[in-house]
């Protein structure tokens, strides 16, 4: 009975479990669906053999879907994109043909709406905000470039921001009922966050610091201790395992990414930062295409986000970090808080501070992008006693979303005209 409770729960974590919820998904599931569907029928951009890399925003679909992606960065995503692949070889007779992209892309829209699930419990369970505010945040949070993209991209980035978001609503769960995260769970955070991308191993540790008196009983701190080794044992062991124990190749070929991802640019670094890590996470700056070729005869068109433009769309980023950072200030003794922005220091560290694929850090919103639509949940929270803020901030946030969802409506317009010219 006591393992039948678990199963019950541990589904009801994961999937809708209210009415509420099973809407909210539900509605996700079929504009993002909808927009997965299409493209995957009618284009083949999503997946094409003859395309190793890059063909829209530096997403390397053809290499994650067949191999995983480089083992220094998604050491395990390997065995899980075989069993992707596999399912989608099921449903197309093991051809990589219009049935195997809708799959792939379907299987990214229903991660995506997930994800959207998530946000929502957290706002709702945890932060406890009323419903009409959980939905305009949860509404600017759907209309994210991000989520659009990822909703019909096979890419490590789409199961990674479900997994984070999931693992903070379950860390967030145990902290709030003063219990600690049991060792079984956290090994197998560290070897679903870290196997699909190794630097997110770090964040499966960091609630970990906030559970109740672990610096202050020697007993609890061992304990503590004792966890994280046992879940980065397993998870080394398993990386270890995937390379042949040939750990030398792994200081190679980090050395080698460091290097090729770490260029300087002619783009200014605050523009970088600003319009793509900040930025094109949130809202679809204008596209520049680039020729490009497979190196075997096949040459195709890739398309890249440029930087902003307009003068209102670093004014609304800013708006957006405001937001965040008044949240931050507001709710400093707050441990959820404090969990969420230590995770999202680690990010900017990452790329901005070190550089890392800062050029296109527009890709790697999976990895800290639902820090936002949380923050300015708890920024509501922190004044859920003050009516006439709470309206003001309502307002501000609407007039946010409004201008996100139009904007990003018309780049998707354009994202169709260069598939309708170069992908049919």
């Amino acid at each position: 009975m006591k393992l039948q409770t678990k199963l019950k729960h541990f589904v009801s974590l994961i999937f809708p479990s209210t009415v509420a919820e099973w809407l909210v998904f539900l509605f996700f599931l079929a504009v993002y669906g909808l927009l997965a569907g299409t493209i995957a029928l009618n284009y083949r951009i999503v997946f094409d053999n003859r395309i190793p890399w890059d063909a829209y925003f530096s997403f390397d679909n053809r290499s994650v879907v067949l191999t995983g992606g480089g083992f220094e960065r998604h050491p395990l995503s390997n065995y899980f994109f075989e069993v992707l692949r596999n399912i989608a070889f099921f449903f197309s007779d093991g051809k990589r043909d219009v049935n195997f992209r809708l799959v792939l892309a379907l299987a990214s829209a229903f991660t995506v709406s997930l994800n959207i699930v998530q946000i929502f419990k957290y706002l709702k369970n945890i932060i406890r905000l009323p419903l009409v505010v959980s939905l305009l945040i949860l509404s600017f949070f759907g209309v994210f470039s991000t989520n659009i993209l990822l909703s019909f991209t096979p890419e490590t980035y789409t199961y990674t921001l479900f997994l984070l978001v999931l693992f903070n609503y379950y860390a967030a769960l145990k902290l709030r009922n003063e219990q600690k995260i049991p060792a079984a769970a956290l090994a197998l955070s560290a070897v679903t966050l870290g196997g699909l991308t190794i630097t997110n191993i770090v964040k499966a540790y960091i609630p970990l610091l906030f559970e109740k008196n672990v610096f202050r009983d020697l007993k609890k701190f061992g304990n503590m201790a004792l966890r994280v080794l046992i879940s980065a044992g397993c998870f080394v062991l398993l990386y270890l395992y995937r390379i042949d124990f040939n750990y030398l190749k792994i200081f190679e070929k980090t050395g080698e990414q460091y290097e090729k991802f770490s260029k300087p640019k002619v783009t200014p670094l605050w523009d970088m930062i600003s319009s793509w890590f900040f930025g094109g996470n949130i809202l679809f700056p204008s596209f520049v295409m680039r020729d490009y070729h497979n190196k075997k005869g096949f040459e195709y068109k890739a398309l890249f986000m440029d930087v902003y433009s307009s003068e209102i769309s670093y004014i609304l980023i800013g708006m957006v970090l405001s937001l965040v950072i008044w949240s931050y200030a507001r709710n400093f003794r707050n441990k959820f808080v404090q969990i969420l922005m230590i995770s999202f220091l680690f990010d900017v560290i990452i790329h901005c501070v070190l550089k890392f694929g800062l050029h296109t850090s527009y890709i790697y919103g999976g990895h800290f992008v639902f820090v936002y639509p949380l923050m300015i949940g708890w920024l509501f929270f922190s004044y859920r006693d003050s009516p006439k803020v709470l309206s003001s901030m309502m307002a501000i946030l609407t007039v946010i979303f409004v201008y996100t969802a139009m904007n990003n409506i018309i780049r998707m317009e354009e994202f169709f005209t260069f598939l309708d010219t170069y992908y049919r």
